[in-house]
Order: structure tokens, then sequence, then C-alpha cells
């Protein structure tokens, strides 16, 4: 079986776990954000693919579900002590190996794809890594604080801010002119089943369908294509993402983040409905948690199973759930 999956960090990286435990013969692509990529200190930082690279090849913190196991923050130290920031992104020392190498090859001229084939070599996660473009793109918010309206990066808002100051808008920079990495259509198109994780709607997977060409190739597939609600009971699983939903408009409820990725078993969503249209149409199957058994997605079927990733036991159940509702 050929799996595509879109997705973004900690959450899609678990989902992944569940998707190799539970089809440990399929053949599985998976395409990473990069919208949330920022330069520090010279070094380009790719959380989310690094995110799926370290939790697939075993190399992740279980505590911190980001960044190396048996971390060290000296060099972060460091720089404190030299005061250079920002001190609200931690740069483990192990880490930093990663971002060295990544650096040093795309100065070199090599595109992304290639740096991230060449450090999954190592890493041997089990699965094709793509990043959703080779080209820079970066999300950023737009808010309001005593600065007056200005633009900041997402980690900046998301790690310092802790999206507390509400965002006005969430715009990833440049994907309107970028291009899909090489073979990322492909797995969409040649895929016997997509499935969204339970990713972030907006600044994941909202990220990598803004690219053109993906979010076309999703809903033209010919396989079924699953999502899994990232919200349970009106409360977003892991992280701030009803904040995220709040800046397009986007109820924070399974229900609606279903409608605003839009069933294809009928004409296309009208856009007031799907909280902003762009991604109208994307879904044949919804996912979603006993607790919100009574969501529906015009266009989709809509299945309720527990939801929550206790272990990997709990995971590979939540993903036979999204291969039963895709009938594969």
């Amino acid at each position: 079986m050929r799996v595509t999956a879109l997705a973004g960090g900690i959450g899609g990286a678990r989902f992944l776990r569940g998707v190799l435990a539970a089809l440990p013969d399929a053949d599985v692509t998976v395409i990473g954000n990069t919208g949330d990529d920022i330069t520090l200190h010279g070094l380009r930082i790719c959380p989310d693919l690094d995110t799926v690279m370290y939790t697939l090849g075993g190399g992740i913190s279980a505590e911190r579900g980001w960044g190396r196991e048996d971390e060290s923050f000296v060099v972060a130290e460091e720089l404190a002590a030299y005061g250079v920031g920002p001190a609200w992104f931690g740069l483990g020392d192990r880490d930093l190996a990663t971002h060295l190498v990544r650096t040093e090859m795309l100065d070199a001229g090599y595109p992304l794809s290639d740096v991230v084939r060449a450090l999954c070599e190592r890493w041997q996660p089990g699965v094709r890594l793509l990043p959703m473009t080779d080209d820079r793109v970066e999300t950023h918010v737009v808010i309001t604080d005593d600065d007056g309206q200005r633009a900041v990066h997402f980690q900046e808002w998301w790690l310092r801010l802790r999206a507390a100051v509400p965002a006005q808008a969430i715009v990833p920079l440049r994907a309107e002119t970028a291009k899909p990495a090489p073979g990322v259509l492909d797995a969409i198109g040649e895929a016997d089943v997509v499935l969204l994780p339970p990713s972030n709607p907006v600044v994941s997977i909202g990220t990598i369908l803004a690219v053109p060409g993906i979010r076309e190739a999703v809903r033209e597939t010919a396989a079924p294509v699953v999502g899994v609600s990232p919200i349970i009971g009106g409360t977003a699983v892991r992280g701030m993402a009803d904040a995220c939903l709040t800046a397009i408009g986007v109820e924070t409820s399974a229900q609606a983040v279903g409608v605003h990725y839009g069933g294809r078993g009928r004409a296309a969503v009208p856009p007031a409905a799907a909280g902003g249209g762009s991604q109208a149409g994307l879904l044949d199957g919804w996912l979603v948690d006993t607790v919100d058994a009574g969501a529906a997605v015009p266009g989709a079927t809509v299945l309720a199973r527990p939801l929550l990733m206790t272990d990997l036991e709990a995971t590979v159940a939540i993903v036979r759930a999204a291969l039963e509702v895709a009938g594969v």
C-alpha cells in the first residue's frame, strides 16, 4: 500500500509512528511543513521536518516531543551569557549538528529536498520524507502590541508570545510563488490513501496546502483522503491551534475544522461555510473523537473513535480507524 501524509511537527510525527506500526509493509511518503522554518545564528532550522525525522528515527526527546534525547544546552547558555538571543528558541547542542549540516549543504547549493534525503540517511525514519517545497517559505503573524501593528515570525508568536497576543492575520510568506518539491505531487497522485494527521490545520496542514498545486493535487487524487481531527471536545489536543483557528475565523471544534477542509463528495462547499474556503473540498473521510460523534461534514463520511494518542497501541487504533473510513 502506498500512503501519503501531510504533516506538521509533534502531533503529525506521533501519528506517523502509528502508521508505520499499523502498516509495516506500506510505502509511506510524508510531505512536511516548512513554513515554521527559521534562520537563527546563521543556521537554517526546520523544526517540523526534524521532529518527524527524529521521532521516526528514534532520536526524539520523549519528554519534550521535540529536539534530541539526552540533550544539553551549553551553547545556548553561552550565547545567553554574551547577551545574544533569542532566548525563547531552545537550540540544543546535539540538535546544532543537524542545523550545521543542513546550512552547509544549502549554502553549497543543494536544494532542501536533497538535504533532507541526506539527513535521513543517518536516521532511517522508515518513510520518504519530503519538504513541501524547496523554496523558502516562512509563516509570519500580524499582531498589534505596545510596538504597534507589526509582523513577527510564527516561531516568535508561538514560543515567546505563547500565541497570547491575538493574530490579526497568519501569512505564509512567498508560498504563492513556491513550487512543490520534487516528488510531492506524484506522491499525492499515486497514493492508495492520503492522510491528514492531527496537525495544526492552519500553520501546518494549511501552509502545505498553500503551495500552488498541492491543494489541487489532494482534491484531484483518485485515492481516498482522510483527515484526523486535532480538536477534541472543543479543545486543541496540543499547542494553541485554537488561536490559529480564531485568526482565520474558524470555530475551535472538530466539525468546524472538518468543514474548513471540506468534503469531496459533492460540489465545493461555499467559501463562507468553509471559513475562508481556500481548502474546501479535500476530504472523503473525517475522523473525530467519540465526544464529537455528532459532527457532520457535508461531502465526507464522519467516523467517531477515541483520538487521544496516549501510547503506540492507541495511535495504531486511530490509524486503523482512518483506514476504515477510507475503505482501504
